[in-house]
């Protein structure tokens, strides 16, 4: 983002509404990457290592052909996404050369989804911590090379940023399956085809994919409300949102800490221990987002930057920033919350929550101020009332307890 923001404002709006466009892709990935991560989790916790591999095999099996027919829709109808989203001519261009070459490498995106997470559902989040280190690394050397032209190479801009990204990820991909090979692996990947096993993720992850496909669906006509607004504040919404990231990071590892360890300790039928691993990760997400919400509220527009230059694109993100940076502790909630009863396999719960609350008092809401002439910041304040109104539902649920008997 820091480097396509350095070739156009529209450059910088399309990839960032491509994020957008990816959580939809994630509904499908949610099929078997929630109730995989329950199922492995539970496998791990009851000491079936071999039982859990093979899972892994299957799924893998799964991802691949999903991805093939994601990969054909996504290249064909790159241009028409964008439209549909309202997007203006220059961003419709930019995004269409971008998205058709992440829809070509789809199927390592599916599959490095997949690895990542079981073996976080395994307990080996290390592992992932070296690997993406090393890739993140070799795709901002790769972005530098590729979108301005250097060593040799033409300047290709946001193409250029697309094929960094899919190499980044092939190279992800081709680790994994080399640290499943390793006898000192948590989790290897044994080719014994269970569709049994298969059956069982579903019967989770179809909740879970319809939880998400809500979201995401909520989450574009969100967008698309901000893009109504114009591209300045289409761009100030993204380049937020990615700085934003920053925070979401701690909340984002110690939710999949929850899931794991709730997961694993159901399996062991530790239910008071299982219980405490959700708490106990939700206190360190809070201090950890909380402190990073207040470095946001106090320097956006240092922050924004090192984004972009355009005056009114920093304006927008700035406030953006100020405003999210209050709602980082309920946000804290629903991360680690949210993970922990998937984990546990409630996910109809979750599904539950998030419709009620998505639409009622995000969407909605923000249409209604649009239509009443409210400017962009009332949608930003409407978005942290919602995510606060969330953080408390979900309390409320987990302190009940009762999705601790989930059947999975």
């Amino acid at each position: 983002m820091l480097m396509v923001g350095m070739v156009s404002v529209s450059a910088l709006a399309a990839v960032g509404m491509s994020m957008q466009f990816m959580m939809i892709i994630n509904v499908l990935m949610t099929l078997y990457v929630v109730g995989g991560n329950a199922l492995i989790s539970r496998f791990i916790g009851q000491g079936r290592k071999k039982r859990a591999s093979a899972l892994l095999f299957s799924l893998t099996l799964f991802a691949i052909v999903l991805s093939v027919f994601v990969s054909i829709g996504g290249y064909l109808g790159s241009e028409s996404i964008y439209t549909l989203m309202g997007a203006q001519a220059d961003v419709v261009h930019q995004g269409s050369l971008y998205f058709k070459i992440i829809s070509l490498g789809i199927v390592v995106i599916f599959i490095d989804t997949l690895l990542y997470n079981a073996l976080s559902a395994a307990g080996d989040t290390k592992s992932s911590l070296y690997i993406k280190l090393f890739s993140s690394a070799l795709n901002a050397l790769l972005n530098y090379t590729f979108i301005f032209g250097h060593f040799g190479f033409e300047a290709m801009g946001i193409e250029g940023a697309a094929i960094a990204t899919i190499i980044a990820y092939s190279f992800n991909v081709l680790v994994y399956f080399f640290l499943l090979k390793l006898p000192r692996a948590k989790l290897g990947i044994i080719p014994i085809f269970r569709s049994r096993d298969l059956k069982r993720v579903w019967s989770v992850g179809w909740s879970a994919a319809l939880d998400r496909g809500i979201s995401s669906l909520s989450f574009l006509v969100f967008v698309a409300i901000i893009t109504a607004y114009g591209t300045a504040e289409l761009a100030g919404y993204q380049v937020g949102l990615r700085i934003e990231g920053i925070a979401f990071m701690p909340g984002f590892g110690f939710a999949i800490a929850a899931m794991a360890l709730v997961g694993q300790n159901l399996g062991a039928q530790r239910y008071e221990k299982a219980y405490a691993m959700g708490i106990i990760s939700g206190r360190i997400a809070y201090v950890f987002m909380g402190s990073v919400g207040l470095f946001l509220i106090l320097f956006p527009e240092f922050l924004v930057g090192f984004f972009t230059k355009d005056e009114a694109t920093v304006t927008i993100a700035s406030y953006y920033l100020i405003l999210v940076g209050l709602a980082q502790i309920p946000l804290a909630i629903n991360f680690v919350y949210g993970a922990a009863l998937r984990g546990a396999g409630a996910t109809k719960t979750t599904l539950k929550i998030n419709l009620f609350s998505l639409w009622f008092f995000r969407v909605i809401p923000s249409y209604v101020a649009y239509k009443m002439g409210f400017g962009i910041i009332a949608i930003f304040v409407i978005m942290n009332i919602e995510t606060l109104i969330k953080g408390i539902i979900y309390w409320r649920i987990y302190a009940q307890g009762k999705w601790l008997y989930t059947k999975v």
